[in-house]
């Protein structure tokens, strides 16, 4: 059950125990987003029940479909950008033929999990906290514990199943339309034949890059889900609260993708 204890630590007057009181609370936070999460994953049994199957179909749709538009213009240009930086560079030593492998490597392993990471925190990720935020502070979600229906089950479990689903065919697709926009840019501009360029892309990109890629599709929509849920449950004071959840959840979602891109990375390719 959703509940939101007072709040015990009482405001120091010095700045160190200002600062260690943020970080307790920071703790403290963190503690009640994961035990969200423990409860929603322990939900996702049900996601093929009457109750949740139309809910877990509608936030896919939210998830995949509505953001299908933004992730193609990003994901087109993040190619094309990638492509002629890298593509100049190697054009001073006569290598720009390998154009394909720079762009396609690293859109597989990082650059597309990324890029998709970062407009679905920011498009879906920050409504899912609005929403949840202004059922809080309108007594809603209380409302819905007095009618003894889980929050966690009907809320935060049927996107938590969309985003981990979504990301992964979200991230593959932003990774097609890069590859393509960097293959455009290397034949109209560096003299590189699309026969060359996918030759490259695809004789060095492994298995094991794609699984990758995947996995960390897969983490980022469960880290998306998990802040923002919880930013929406935290949401006090009225609509200035929504908005500062919304706020963390963007800031919040952002960073932890930063650094766990980065150990994920470091765990594969050490």
């Amino acid at each position: 059950m959703i509940t939101r204890e007072p709040d015990y630590f009482e405001p120091p007057l010095n700045p160190f125990g200002q600062f260690g009181r943020k970080i307790l609370l920071s703790c403290r936070g963190a503690g009640r987003a994961l035990l969200t999460l423990a409860e929603a994953i322990v939900f996702v049994r049900f996601m093929f029940s009457r109750r949740n199957r139309h809910e877990v179909v509608y936030q896919m749709f939210v998830t995949g479909i509505k953001s299908l538009g933004v992730i193609t213009v990003v994901g087109l240009f993040t190619g094309m950008i990638l492509a002629l930086q890298t593509g100049l560079e190697l054009r001073r030593f006569g290598q720009e033929v390998n154009i394909g492998t720079a762009v396609t490597v690293s859109l597989v392993r990082e650059m597309g999990p990324f890029m998709t990471a970062l407009i679905i925190a920011a498009s879906v990720g920050s409504a899912i906290a609005a929403q949840l935020g202004t059922m809080t502070v309108s007594d809603e979600i209380a409302a819905l514990e007095v009618m003894s229906i889980n929050p966690v089950r009907m809320l935060v479990m049927p996107r938590l199943v969309a985003l981990a689903v979504m990301m992964p065919i979200l991230a593959v697709y932003t990774n097609v339309l890069g590859s393509t926009g960097g293959a455009l840019v290397g034949w109209t501009q560096l003299g590189v034949s699309l026969r060359a360029y996918y030759d490259n892309a695809i004789q060095y990109v492994t298995n094991k890059d794609l699984y990758v890629g995947l996995f960390k599709s897969v983490v980022f929509g469960i880290i998306i889900n998990t802040v923002a849920c919880h930013q929406g449950f935290s949401a006090t004071e009225g609509a200035v609260g929504v908005g500062q959840a919304t706020r963390r959840t963007v800031i919040i979602s952002f960073l932890t993708i930063l650094v766990c891109g980065y150990i994920i990375t470091r765990l594969f390719y050490s």
